[in-house]
């Protein structure tokens, strides 16, 4: 196994520094996978400007904890499903919820599960979402311009899910208590 170096705002390559400064002002702390990223200033830059626009993005709060949460648990990433249900619980959805889709389960909300459904079938499918799929999307009450978001949710959670696989990211503390494992 490769082994990858967790930096901190301290010890990173100097390009990387002012977004590792940044993400600790912003979270408190270097999140390891920040830290993973830091390798390549490019990474961390590009993933951090995308989880900044996914955060401006048109879908509803609960909505983007969804996408984050799918995606995660679809491409099996440990360390990104430990951290968004953090956030989730944070957010105040419900631990029913953050639960169903750290299992994979349909939710009972029904606006919800359109996003989870969704978004589970665009990683799951690559891309190619049957018409149908879409449709049904919209008709439970999203838009165009939703469908274009959980796109864009699936870019930034593919960079950090993909880094977290080959990096072997160690779990940050504060993400503890929602650790997960694939099955």
């Amino acid at each position: 196994m490769a082994e990858f170096t967790v930096y901190d705002e301290t010890t990173a390559p100097e390009a990387s520094r002012p977004y590792l400064e940044a993400a600790k002002k912003r979270m408190g702390f270097v999140t390891t996978l920040n830290g993973v990223m830091g390798e390549s200033p490019e990474l961390l830059a590009g993933y951090n400007a995308l989880a900044e626009l996914f955060g401006k993005s048109s879908l509803p709060a609960h909505a983007k904890q969804v996408v984050l949460l799918t995606i995660s648990v679809e491409n099996g990433c440990e360390y990104c499903v430990a951290a968004h249900s953090t956030m989730a619980l944070r957010s105040k959805m419900p631990s029913e919820t953050v639960e169903a889709l750290r299992a994979g389960k349909q939710l009972d909300d029904p606006e919800l599960e359109a996003a989870r459904r969704f978004t589970r079938l665009v990683v799951a499918d690559r891309g190619s979402v049957d018409d149908a799929e879409v449709r049904a999307f919209l008709d439970a009450g999203y838009t165009r311009r939703h469908v274009m978001d959980v796109i864009l949710g699936v870019g930034m959670k593919t960079l950090s899910n993909y880094t977290n696989h080959i990096a072997h990211t160690p779990l940050d503390d504060a993400w503890q208590d929602q650790a997960w494992t694939r099955s």
